[in-house]
């Protein structure tokens, strides 16, 4: 006999009625709300303080809070400062970069571009973009694509993005990457959601941004919201990227330009528009009485799609991905959707919705990630749901953001060469110009002053090389996802590059 579990929900029922087994017992009834009014308010209470501590303990420059409740923003406040080398206190209107609260933001634009909920599973269609093996390229679909189930590998295309390569160049050699199992694994990648997005901008004949802004910012109010980074380092009122000094202080170093991968992360708002989004999320895509996005799909990216993360703490819960959106379910049975944006060049943003209950707050800021938006916004539901916090969030967000920041670093310490190193062999053993057909053209040249010095990247980025032992030398990562000093390996007329070899295809044969 066939166990129940090979035939499944339904084999098992008709195996039990044959049987003459007892009926499956019924579902557990559906959650019922639990936050009253008067707990929110306690929560509010609490949570400027909680905000003003975390920046002032961790130096993140500054902050905009919105809070939602029953269709009603119950709180919009900006923190801090907009550049630590100038004056400019943050608003409610202040613009922030908001990272990968993009995807949520993005999910939203195509459910108001679509019919029926069965159209998240169309086909992906888009000039230049294809996937390694063909099959899987003929059936990919914009909802496979939105939940990081395509089967890309994690992150694909980051790296060329850091190069300075265009959105063009890197969707079109996604097809290089190896895939792991297609809708059977889950694997976070920008690139992959933006091919989907650009992909339904085409279908209707226009650009992601005119898609955005006629669909969802101008319809919903959303008047200083943008997904081209043009428009937010235009604004006069704009929260500048901050990132930590070695001496603690912070400064405006860097600027980050998302265009390439607009729909998974380059989005820019305020608290003010971020709250009329929320709104809408928890009104099942009505604003103020009128529909914006269609209710049924809507609701189908708050859906799990793919198994994200087993139950881990801090939350022990089973995380999931719907489209665009992380999806879990608490100990009452309650969904709750968030997401949060990271840029290690400078913003960290959070948003955290139990729809249940009609609450949902938004975080912004413009320090990069120490665990500062996400530890406001889990905090404040803490403090709703059980009175007080429960844990103390900042230095538990603070730690993991910390360990995500040590991934991928070299095991190698490449500024201090081993006793006994190999001497290098002269600069013509290196120098010439190589080529991988993923990344490119790679050139070493010799320096005039001694030294040899690597470029990368369309408009080349130049890494002075440091020596380590024999054909083995090392640069100082640059750009978002910057790993510190990775080696470069010298052998038989090719050079590999670590941190670019991640699924091997960091590797550059001489011409």
């Amino acid at each position: 006999m066939r166990t129940l579990h090979s035939l499944g929900v339904a084999g098992a029922a008709v195996v039990l009625a044959a049987t003459g087994a007892a009926a499956a017992p019924s579902p557990p009834p559906a959650p019922k709300p639990q936050i009253t009014g008067a707990e929110v308010n306690a929560a509010l209470e609490r949570l400027p303080g909680f905000v003003t501590d975390a920046l002032r303990s961790t130096g993140v420059p500054g902050a905009a809070v919105a809070v939602v409740h029953d269709d009603k923003v119950v709180y919009l406040k900006g923190f801090g400062v907009r550049r630590t080398d100038a004056p400019g206190a943050i608003g409610p209107d202040t613009v922030f970069q908001i990272a990968s609260l993009s995807k949520p933001v993005s999910s939203t634009v195509v459910a108001g571009t679509l019919k029926d909920p069965a159209d998240w599973d169309r086909r992906t269609e888009l000039p230049g973009f294809a996937l390694k093996d063909p099959w899987v390229t003929g059936h990919v679909t914009a909802a496979d694509l939105f939940s990081h189930r395509s089967g890309l590998p994690d992150h694909a295309g980051d790296l060329l993005e850091d190069l300075g390569y265009d959105q063009a160049y890197i969707l079109d050699h996604l097809r290089l990457e190896p895939l792991s199992p297609f809708r059977a694994s889950y694997a976070y990648t920008n690139f992959g959601l933006t091919a989907a997005a650009e992909a339904v901008a085409r279908q209707h004949g226009t650009t992601w941004q005119k898609l955005a802004d006629d669909t969802l910012f101008k319809p919903a109010g959303m008047t200083h919201t943008s997904t081209e980074f043009s428009a937010f380092a235009g604004a006069p009122d704009h929260a500048a990227t901050h990132v930590k000094n070695p001496d603690g202080t912070w400064s405006p170093r860097y600027v980050r330009d998302p265009d390439a991968q607009a729909p998974a992360g380059g989005v820019s708002s305020t608290a003010t528009d971020m709250a009329r989004w929320l709104r809408l999320q928890l009104s099942g895509g009505t604003l103020d009485g009128k529909r914006i996005i269609p209710a049924d799909t809507l609701a189908t990216t708050h859906l799990p799609q793919i198994l994200s993360q087993p139950p881990t703490p801090p939350l022990d819960h089973t995380g999931f991905y719907g489209l665009g959106w992380n999806v879990s379910y608490d100990d009452a049975g309650r969904l709750r959707l968030s997401h949060t944006g990271a840029f290690e060049l400078g913003a960290n943003t959070n948003v955290t919705m139990l729809p249940l209950e009609k609450l949902g707050i938004v975080v912004l800021t413009n320090g990069a990630p120490v665990g500062v938006a996400d530890a406001i916004a889990q905090d404040f539901f803490d403090t709703a749901e059980h009175g007080k916090p429960t844990t103390d969030w900042l230095p538990l967000f603070a730690q993991l953001y910390a360990q995500a920041l040590d991934t991928g670093r070299s095991a190698t310490d490449y500024a201090h060469p081993p006793a006994g190193a190999k001497p290098a062999r002269g600069d013509s053993a290196y120098t010439g110009t190589y080529v991988s057909p993923y990344y490119g053209k790679l050139t070493v040249t010799a320096d005039e002053g001694g030294g040899l010095t690597l470029s990368l990247g369309p408009k080349p980025m130049r890494f002075p090389l440091t020596h380590y032992d024999g054909d083995t030398f090392s640069y100082v990562t640059s750009g978002e996802n910057a790993v510190g000093r990775t080696g470069v390996f010298f052998k038989d007329g090719t050079v590999r590059i670590e941190y670019l070899d991640a699924t091997h295809l960091g590797t550059f044969t001489k011409q």
